[in-house]
């Protein structure tokens, strides 16, 4: 690591970490500068940059270029797809950022960084101005042009799409071609979040017109050589890639093995170079291999208990409220995560956000409280089915710790575990009672509205609430921190009392890697450096 001793007394710590990490990621002189600009930094501090970019130089690694690797996710399904607005699985978004770029990218930080636009900027969080990359083209040759980025956004809007994003999207009014090199996004209401949600995998910028995905044509790190649904994709380098010096390998294949234990022995036996989604249980394995280590990225991840409140026991409040009682957290942390994770509250906020409500009372383990609300609810004595599978991250060990807890307070819970191909198309919100497992969304605006607003495609519990609705949308405008601090509180709130989700923990992400096999970095997205690890990992010699 770079030293920061050159921004003592110029930037605090925390800013300039971000930058020297950026420099070695290889941002340029322009870049620094709209970072420094985007948190209030003179521009004066430029004169700093050069000799903070040759000192990250001269201490980093030199990347090596070539090789080639392969890698397995923990999904694969037939129903795998290029298109960026479609995309639902971390297959999807790994190959998203292999083959595509957005406006923005997400730093470490989880901090909008100039991308395809290399600046950015707004006086009302209500009007955006983007000024986009020269010199920029898409693999067919063609030059990126403010046309391809009005169809990429505007695409979301249009529900025969069928965008995952769309929830999203509705918020922006137009998008226009306001320059030959400049776009204009006006929304219905101020958003100050925008270039964040724009950093995500759904937003990636493709050419305008395009019908077809499977070609992948964007203007990504790799360009398409092979793409296969369920099966694999392999990426070959994009000599004309706008970062210099990008990316490092020749080629990376991607697979999805859903079987971690099979992911794994892939792994120690040289097959793979880098896995994601590794159970705890296999870390002393994985490091005493002498061949392959383990990478951690804390509290990116939550795997809930779903209980559909529009129907099944959900239904009931009384159920519901029972089910979040029988949570033991700091045993489940502990017992099933080896404590790699945080303990949660039963909403999706974690506490390294900054509007995490720390407030809200923690829910205790209180069995008893858990049989009176049961008893309320008049359940009978039927089994009620609970589905799981190992697709959902610790989902089957989490649901047998629910089972044994269940009993105690005299429910019966029916635990079925189902094959991880195919889950999250064919089990997930489908039954009354089920699991899922989230990514960390780079806003809180973001995890709330995918998930808890009324009308979201992936609202997992089918849990409406009008006066939550209200106040995501009155938080997205507000621009006084206090206030929006305060509805944010009052929306975790909201989901701890009422929603149809038990979140027990935070879990940390863990991946495997062959040890010549560098470049990886934290990223609090998720995995695999938020799925974005494909330009920037190289094979040491």
């Amino acid at each position: 690591m770079a030293d920061n001793k050159q921004l003592n007394g110029l930037i605090g710590p925390e800013e300039s970490t971000r930058i020297l990490g950026a420099l070695q990621r290889g941002a340029n002189r322009r870049d620094v500068l709209a970072m420094l600009t985007a948190g209030g930094m003179q521009a004066a501090l430029a004169g700093s940059i050069a000799g903070l970019a040759a000192n990250a130089q001269a201490q980093t690694p030199t990347p090596r270029k070539g090789g080639r690797i392969k890698v397995a996710g923990a999904v694969s399904s037939v129903s795998d797809t290029l298109d960026p607005a479609k995309q639902a699985n971390q297959a999807d978004y790994a190959r998203g950022f292999t083959f595509y770029n957005g406006l923005t990218w997400l730093d470490s930080s989880l901090t909008p960084q100039p991308s395809l636009a290399e600046e950015f900027s707004t006086k009302d969080a209500r009007t955006w101005i983007f000024k986009l990359r020269k010199g920029v083209t898409f693999h067919d040759g063609k030059p990126l042009a403010p046309a391809d980025v009005v169809f990429s956004m505007m695409r979301h809007k249009n529900p025969a799409t069928g965008s995952k994003a769309k929830v999203l999207a509705d918020q922006i009014e137009d998008v226009t071609a306001s320059g030959p090199n400049e776009v204009t996004i006006r929304l219905v209401a101020p958003n100050a979040d925008l270039p964040a949600i724009l950093g995500t995998y759904h937003f990636h910028i493709v050419k305008d017109g395009t019908t077809d995905f499977n070609a992948g044509i964007g203007t990504g790190p790799y360009k398409v050589k092979e793409f296969k649904p369920g099966v694999r994709s392999i990426g070959v380098r994009n000599e004309n890639y706008w970062k210099p010096g990008r990316p490092y390998l020749d080629e990376i294949e991607y697979v999805g093995i859903a079987d971690e234990t099979a992911r794994v022995n892939a792994l120690l036996a040289g097959e793979l170079d880098l896995i994601g989604t590794v159970n705890p249980r296999s870390i002393d394995r994985v490091n005493g291999s002498g061949k392959a280590a383990i990478f951690e990225t804390k509290g990116v991840s939550y795997t809930d208990l779903i209980m559909r409140r529009d129907s099944g026991p959900g239904a009931n409040p009384d159920f519901v409220m029972a089910m979040k009682l029988l949570f033991n957290r700091e045993q489940m942390l502990k017992s099933i995560q080896l404590g790699r994770g945080i303990v949660a509250n039963d909403q999706p906020i974690a506490p390294g956000n900054r509007f995490f409500f720390k407030g809200l009372p923690q829910r205790p383990y209180d069995a008893d409280k858990a049989k009176w609300h049961l008893k309320k609810a008049n359940l009978g004595s039927a089994a009620i089915p609970m589905v799981a599978s190992s697709a959902a991250t610790s989902s089957v060990e989490m649901a047998l710790v629910l089972q044994h807890a269940a009993r105690q307070a005299g429910l019966n819970l029916d635990v079925r575990n189902m094959p991880a191909d195919g889950y999250w198309s064919q089990h997930w919100m489908k039954h009354p009672i089920n699991f899922g497992n989230v990514n960390t969304r780079p806003t809180a605006d973001l995890a709330l509205t995918l998930f808890f607003k009324s009308d979201a495609p992936w609202n997992e519990a089918g849990w409406k609430s009008e006066k939550f609705d209200q106040l995501l949308v009155g938080a997205r405008a507000e621009t006084d921190t206090a206030k929006r601090t305060q509805m944010y509180a009052d929306m975790q709130t909201l989901i701890n009392q009422d929603g149809g989700i038990g979140i027990p923990m935070f879990l940390s992400s863990l991946d495997g890697h062959n040890k010549k096999l560098k470049g990886l970095q934290v990223n609090p997205l998720g995995g695999m450096m938020g799925y974005g690890f494909a330009e920037h990992v190289w094979l040491e010699a």
